[in-house]
């Protein structure tokens, strides 16, 4: 059996505005009508002998995560909870551990969630070129083919005697003599040129147990934080809470520098796949659709005489006049406009936004919960404005605030309003008030979302004026 891995526990800081740290790229829907995350695991469609996949995400995306498996019709995926950030060395043993614990030496395929690629089928082949060689004990990577003298990946040199190996099965995988850093230009070009170098994917395929050898034998300290941390998690509804104190103890390491660099057991699958990280709004407009100047528009847009521009805009109406070579990203909170060139550069103007101690880097002013989500529509010194919609069945936490009353005016569907000792509905144009210090709670008994504005009123209007009495969904 295959049993999937996805890490998905990247913050896809440079699609910034559209990725936040805490809705990152790899659970937008960047391309087409399902997010990264359900693509990751839908280009897998075909493989033979696939299991239930393994996910490690962040503690903060958990239900983001589980409701886009849901969607999907996953319903018997292993959701792991990572309590703190350690980069991908511990979060890959957690994986691989708990796939172990599940089955006999299982064949694992490692994939980020946040990729794209183009050419399914050729996927698919390399994958089984890969388990092949996975067979013999073999910790493979996939090497992706250059396109170009790209300066923004680390490359996998394989043995000279090696390069230019077209077999399939086991004799694809060519031995890796190392990994390099990300190079400047002229050395990117050199790599190209030689035709030994690929683009390091980040994406793996292995046998549980050989993994766990090399990872005892080149960095112990992750195995065991790992598995003292696995050994202490809890079941919490769809996911499984890692420890945090053991999980805290392990290295800040990728897999990288952890395993696959000091180990000689890695070897290497060619694959030319239309491989893409998604790394940059660069990245994103060539992955694109074009019109004939080389233009592509995201949304709702008006051109008139631009070339080799990429608009992205969903809520307004963005126009652009003869420019060249732009990106232009809206956002209901904030818009980024930079040449494409500088698409790197985006990691700046979050440092920037995180010294101004700003928040637009941290959520859209549309906000998800595991009962659906609400927008910051206006706000001032005492009042705020927001939009709430309600899943069908969903119901926040029976709560009380301290320092601000509420005003709720449903727009569709039908409330359930819990206050105090009262229940109530209300229907479409009903309203109802919440005093300050009054317990209440509000859901959806009905079949379709339920929505209503929510006026707050008060001297402190933040998220964290509540006292949760009861919460469906285990939070504190």
């Amino acid at each position: 059996m295959i049993i999937p891995v996805i890490l998905a526990g990247g913050s896809g800081s440079r699609l910034w505005p559209l990725s936040r740290k805490h809705y990152p790229k790899q659970l937008l829907k960047l391309f087409g009508e399902t997010t990264m995350l359900q693509q990751t695991l839908l280009r897998l469609e075909g493989v033979p002998d696939l299991g239930d996949p393994i996910v490690v995400c962040n503690e903060e995306h958990r239900f983001m995560v589980a409701e886009q498996l849901h969607e999907m019709g996953c319903t018997n995926a292993s959701i792991l909870l990572e309590p703190v950030a350690r980069n991908t060395a511990p979060a890959l043993a957690l994986a691989v551990l708990k796939a172990a614990s599940l089955e006999d030496n299982p064949t694992l395929l490692v994939l980020a969630a946040d990729h794209m690629i183009q050419d399914t089928s050729a996927f698919r082949n390399a994958i089984q070129d890969a388990v092949q060689a996975a067979q013999l004990n073999q910790l493979v990577t996939f090497g992706i083919q250059p396109t170009r003298p790209e300066t923004g990946y680390g490359y996998i040199k394989v043995r000279n005697e090696a390069a230019g190996n077209a077999a399939e099965g086991p004799e694809a995988a060519q031995p890796v003599e190392c990994f390099v850093e990300k190079p400047d230009l002229p050395t990117a070009e050199q790599y190209v040129a030689e035709g030994s170098y690929f683009w390091n994917s980040g994406m793996f395929v292995f046998r549980a147990q050989p993994f766990l050898d090399e990872l005892a034998a080149c960095s112990a300290g992750v195995l065991d934080a790992a598995r003292d941390a696995l050994e202490s998690a809890a079941a919490d509804l769809d996911f499984i809470r890692i420890d945090r104190e053991a999980f805290a103890r392990a290295p800040d390491i990728s897999i990288d520098y952890a395993v696959m660099e000091k180990s000689r057991a890695v070897v290497c699958v060619p694959l030319d796949a239309g491989w893409s990280d998604v790394g940059s709004w660069q990245s994103y407009w060539e992955l694109s659709d074009k019109d004939e100047r080389g233009n592509s528009f995201v949304g709702d847009a008006i051109d008139v005489g631009s070339r080799e521009t990429l608009v992205f805009s969903h809520d307004k109406l963005v126009a652009t006049v003869g420019v060249n070579n732009l990106l232009i990203i809206n956002t209901p909170d904030a818009v980024l406009v930079a040449d494409k060139s500088e698409a790197q550069q985006v990691k700046k103007v979050i440092a920037e936004i995180e010294k101004q101690q700003r928040s637009e880097h941290l959520q859209h002013r549309e906000v998800y919960r595991p009962w659906g989500c609400y927008d910051s529509v206006d706000g001032g010194a005492r009042y705020e404005v927001k939009r709430l919609r309600v899943k069908p069945g969903a119901s926040l936490s029976s709560q009380m605030h301290y320092h601000r009353a509420e005003h709720w005016v449903v727009v569709k569907g039908t409330a359930k309003v819990e206050l105090g000792d009262k229940i109530m509905l209300l229907s479409e144009n009903e309203s109802t008030y919440i005093p300050v210090g009054t317990r209440h709670r509000l859901s959806n008994p009905g079949q379709i979302p339920l929505e209503l504005v929510e006026v707050r009123t008060g001297p402190y209007l933040g998220e964290d004026d509540i006292q949760r009495f009861d919460d469906d969904y285990g939070r504190v």
